[in-house]
């Protein structure tokens, strides 16, 4: 039974590990002492030569040797060098197996992931939204066939699933099922399609984003399923134009979102049933005087129409978001007292 544990293989191979490099010690030891009574060496010198013939460096003899001592160098090299040939192959046994279970639980725990997000790609746009997810607090888990890509998620401690977006397998492997929202990042226009058609199938409820290298593609997306398409290029070449032509506006919605700057943010909170604002007006409730935002919208929860700018006579109700600028504690704690756990899309 103990074969199939790959735990109870890896602590034997480990002690196994430690036994053959305290045999090496030994080894040096022996060979060290060998050569200062067989060659009447100093023990630097015995040393130097063992070391020299256990790692196979092949300097060349440091003094004549006699043919007692040829035959004895012929022992510490075979036995040396079949030592470490072990080590070795063991340690990069240990290696493996230790990636392997660590995948088996990451794959497990994402199994059992729920209200996360799908981020399909981890290109240039992909390890943008990951670093936001993972700012934000977020759980998610990525999808990617690259093996540079996997490699570096490896090395992130993000939660993956290696394979093509396409595959309906590696959707469910994502647990798509129980997922919050489907970001759609790869850098082709087809596969995005094509997984938005695939996850739309198994999800009718699902948010699905989709990025687009086009206006036109992105159309292609809403029909193929997606609830929002982006097309980044679009949106890079609008920021520029805003730099040339609105400056100081440009500079305002830099302090707000740029991704260093923690202190200030722009974000929603939806109301919840029976917080103590719900029927009150934003003057009645001090809420300026209370938490200090600037409330620059109110998108109704039942119509889902957007007011900007909202009077501060209008009535608050159960289920409004509220877009709000301001500090990021301050924030917390609106959505603390008054909201929901969590944005629904």
């Amino acid at each position: 039974m103990a074969a199939h544990n790959p735990l109870a293989w890896l602590d034997t191979t480990v002690r196994e590990i430690v036994a053959v490099f305290l045999f090496l010690l030994v080894l040096v030891v022996a060979g060290t002492v060998g050569y200062m009574l067989i060659e009447e060496w100093g023990w630097i010198d015995g040393l130097y030569f063992t070391f020299i013939t256990l790692t196979t460096i092949g300097y060349g003899e440091i003094h004549e040797l006699s043919t007692t001592g040829r035959f004895f160098t012929i022992l510490i090299a075979f036995l040396g060098i079949g030592a470490v040939a072990f080590i070795a192959g063991r340690s990069a046994q240990v290696l493996l197996i230790g990636r392997n279970l660590r995948e088996g639980r990451m794959k497990r725990q994402i199994s059992h992931m729920k209200n996360h997000y799908i981020v399909c790609g981890y290109g240039r746009v992909g390890k943008r939204i990951v670093k936001d997810l993972v700012r934000a607090g977020e759980s998610f888990v990525v999808i990617d066939r690259a093996e540079d890509e996997i490699e570096l998620l490896r090395e992130e401690g993000i939660p993956f699933v290696e394979g093509d977006a396409e595959d309906e397998k590696m959707l469910n492997a994502a647990a798509l099922k129980s997922a919050k929202g489907l970001i759609l990042a790869t850098p082709e226009d087809s596969t995005n399609v094509f997984v938005s058609l695939t996850a739309r199938e198994i999800r009718k409820d699902l948010f699905i984003l989709a990025r687009a290298n086009s206006r036109i593609n992105a159309q292609k997306l809403l029909h193929a399923g997606a609830n929002k398409a982006i097309a980044p290029d679009e949106i890079g070449a609008r920021r520029m134009a805003q730099v040339i032509l609105r400056p100081h506006v440009d500079r305002f919605m830099d302090e707000i979102f740029q991704a260093e700057s923690l202190d200030r943010a722009m974000d929603e909170v939806t109301i919840r049933e029976g917080a103590e604002i719900v029927g009150k007006s934003l003057a009645q409730s001090n809420f300026r005087q209370q938490f200090d935002l600037i409330v620059i919208a109110v998108i109704d929860g039942a119509t889902r129409k957007m007011h900007f700018n909202p009077n501060a006579q209008d009535a608050i109700k159960a289920q409004d978001i509220l877009i709000v600028l301001g500090h990021s504690e301050v924030i917390q704690r609106l959505r603390e007292l008054h909201g929901t756990p969590a944005v629904s899309h």
